[in-house]
Formats: C-alpha cells, sequence, structure tokens
C-alpha cells in the first residue's frame, strides 16, 4: 500500500491548473502548422498564423494562451493500491483548483448555482472523473473546458437503424449549426453507445486523445477519417470566417448500449484545446 498525502493532490492539481491555461499542447501547435500548409482561405490562413503566434507567446511570457480559462474538468485515475493521508481527496482536488486560478491569475468562470448566477470568484467547483485502476500511482489530468465551445455540444438518442450513417449527419448537423460560435479549427470528440450519461462523458473523453491517433477498431478509425473530411468540406474554416480548416482532429469513443438505443454525444473543443497530466 502507497501513503500519498492530498496535500500532494492539491499542489499537482494547482500547477497543472496554469500550466494548461498557459501552455498549449504540443500535438494541437504541430495541428495548427499542419491546416497552414492546407488552407486554401488567405484569412484563414492569417488567422492560423496569429494562433501559432498567441501559442508562442503565451508560453514565452506565462500567460494564459485565451481568456476564457475555462471551467476545471479533472480526470483522476487513481491506483487501487493507493492510500490518501490527510484529508479529503475531492476536496483536495478543489483547493488545487483555488489555489491554482489564484496564484496563476486565471479567470474566475464559475457560478455556484447555476439559477442565481453568483461567481464563486475561485473557480469552483471542478468536475472530477475518478476511475479506479491497477497499480499504486495517481495520474491527474486537467482540461479546461471554455463556454464556447461545450456550449455548441450536443447529444441526441437515434433508432439503431439509422447506424452510421444517422451518427454522422448528427455529427454534421452538430458543428454546422456551431459554425464560428465553437472557436473553430477545432478538435471533435464523439460518444456513440452507452447510457444518457456515459456517451456524454465518452465524447468528452475523446477531445483528450491526441491529434494523429486513431481509434484501434478499424471501423472507428474510418468513421473519425470521414468525419474530418466532411466537416473540413463545410467550409465554416477558421474562426467561422470561411475556409478548408475547420477541425483539426475527430477522435470517437465506444461503449455497448441496449438493444433499442443509438446514444450520440458530440462534444466539442475550441482551438484553445488544453490539457496537462502529471502522475504521482
Amino acid at each position: 500500500m502507497r501513503k500519498i498525502s492530498v496535500e500532494q493532490i492539491r499542489d499537482a492539481v494547482s500547477v497543472l491548473c496554469w500550466e494548461a491555461c498557459y501552455y498549449l499542447p504540443e500535438d494541437i501547435v504541430n495541428g495548427f502548422h499542419k491546416a497552414l500548409e492546407t488552407e486554401q482561405s488567405p484569412l484563414g490562413k492569417s488567422i492560423l498564423e496569429q494562433l501559432i503566434e498567441n501559442a508562442n507567446l503565451a508560453a514565452k511570457e506565462d500567460r494564459p494562451y485565451c481568456h476564457d480559462t475555462g471551467l476545471t474538468v479533472v480526470y483522476a485515475e487513481v491506483g487501487q493500491e493507493v492510500h490518501f493521508e490527510g484529508g479529503d481527496f475531492e476536496a483536495a482536488i478543489h483547493d488545487g483548483i483555488r489555489k491554482g486560478y489564484k496564484e496563476g491569475y486565471l479567470r474566475n468562470s464559475v457560478v455556484g448555482d447555476p439559477l442565481l448566477r453568483i461567481n464563486t470568484n475561485d473557480n469552483t467547483p471542478g468536475v472530477i472523473h475518478t476511475r479506479i485502476v491497477p497499480g499504486n500511482k495517481i495520474k491527474l489530468t486537467v482540461l479546461p473546458k471554455g463556454g464556447g465551445s461545450e456550449n455548441m455540444s450536443a447529444m441526441k438518442f437515434l433508432l439503431p437503424g439509422e447506424g452510421v450513417a444517422g451518427v454522422k449527419k448528427f455529427v454534421l448537423d452538430t458543428i454546422e449549426a456551431a459554425g464560428g460560435r465553437a472557436c473553430p479549427p477545432i478538435v471533435v470528440g464523439v460518444g456513440v453507445g452507452g447510457t444518457f450519461d456515459k456517451v456524454t462523458e465518452i465524447a468528452k473523453e475523446a477531445v483528450l486523445r491526441e491529434i494523429g491517433v486513431h481509434h484501434h477498431e478499424p471501423h472507428i478509425a474510418q468513421l473519425e477519417k470521414e468525419l474530418l473530411e466532411e466537416i473540413n468540406k463545410l467550409g465554416i474554416g477558421p474562426q467561422g470566417l470561411g475556409g478548408t480548416n475547420t477541425a483539426l482532429w475527430v477522435a470517437a469513443e465506444t461503449y455497448g448500449c441496449h438493444i433499442t438505443a443509438l446514444p450520440v454525444a458530440v462534444n466539442i473543443q475550441c482551438h484553445a484545446a488544453r490539457k496537462k497530466s502529471y502522475v504521482l
């Protein structure tokens, strides 16, 4: 049994919060460069150049890449041989968010009650997903989720007979309806299967996958390729101002589902596709 203090959890989450917001992942920046090589719109090219410059400046000057530093989603893969000491595990994560957003000078974007709309002024509560895994380590991943792209995400129950064609239509309709409001070029996470809650969960998990990494199942990888091609034919383009690069990547995840159902979810991630992990 390995003992880990919850203070270590707090401090790790704190650092991950501002690191995620300052330093755009390498796969995303590389995605900008690749999109720049193929973009047909002169305005689209100019926008992609600005995104690359912004990423470089944010990293160089230790500043947030985007003013919307998001609602903090935390994924915790906890080894089953770990024992926490010194307090409550989830409380430590929330404390880490408070600490990170204060010390990193990040915008507080969370209201405590969705109807009363009073800002909590510390970016809590975050959203925590915990999974028990073999081993004695903990992997923490912070995903700051901006409001623009999250607001454009969607879920629907299809009829099983609608199949792949129905899944593709729903994804394309969702992206087309989002237009420029999701701040393209976007990363698209697609969930297929499960239940009402599970399908949205796996759609969000899909946006964590690195650009260039396809699903291990060939038919799902083929779906990803076809969706990326068709999304980029919509003409929405960088920042919604027209062009051939609306999406940097499409990642899909699946889960078993009931014989009467075909749930589909689309979780859109804006071009500020921030994510940061650390293993304790």
